[in-house]
């Protein structure tokens, strides 16, 4: 299981043949990868807007139509020949921030509401997500394939649309809280394993 893909590595893979006319439309209208990234991260900016008001439906529905600019912005700069290491680099970095933003917006809420279990699943939910990049991130820094995984973004931020639209958040965090965990662990585990060899 550990040597499997993650399973966005396999849906990136499957969707190309949609992306691919996607991109060339954009590139045709004079837009960079770097605008779609920002977009994206704006989408996940005001989601948290209204994910910290309690209107969970409106928030779901941004990121149902900002999310997939995640995959779009890199597509982009495959078709454009626009690829850049800055480029790479601000699209991990407004990632996170984006992810960030969700979660504070979660803490926000249950501050309102006065749930204190809701708070400690928000943070330990945040600290997972960002564990997860942060681990794959160490190990390619080291030279080293990480790409494995459980619960990578691409499952992350699937099961927050689906959460927000059905409103079921504290399961979604409790989930969140659990899976982003192990898949911390579990590329830990495969880096371990890799470094033995």
């Amino acid at each position: 299981m550990l040597e499997k893909l993650a399973l966005s590595e396999k849906v990136r893979a499957s969707t190309e043949p949609i992306l691919i006319p996607i991109a060339r439309f954009l590139l045709r209208l004079g837009v960079k990868p770097n605008h779609v990234t920002l977009a994206c991260f704006l989408g996940f900016v005001a989601s948290s807007v209204f994910i910290a008001q309690g209107k969970f439906l409106v928030a779901g529905l941004l990121l149902l139509l900002f999310a997939p600019l995640d995959a779009v912005d890199g597509m982009l700069a495959r078709v454009g020949n626009m690829v850049t290491t800055f480029g790479a680099f601000l699209d991990s970095t407004l990632d996170r921030y984006g992810e960030i933003f969700i979660f504070l917006a979660f803490c926000l809420y249950y501050i309102y509401v006065g749930s204190g279990a809701g708070i400690v699943l928000s943070f330990v939910a945040l600290t997972g997500s960002l564990m997860v990049s942060y681990t794959r991130a160490r190990a390619e820094g080291l030279g080293l394939q990480c790409k494995i995984g459980l619960f990578t973004r691409f499952e992350r931020v699937f099961l927050l649309i689906i959460s927000l639209l059905l409103e079921a958040i504290f399961l979604y965090l409790t989930i969140i809280s659990v899976l982003t965990h192990i898949t911390a662990l579990q590329r830990i585990l495969h880096v371990y394993k890799q470094t033995r060899k």
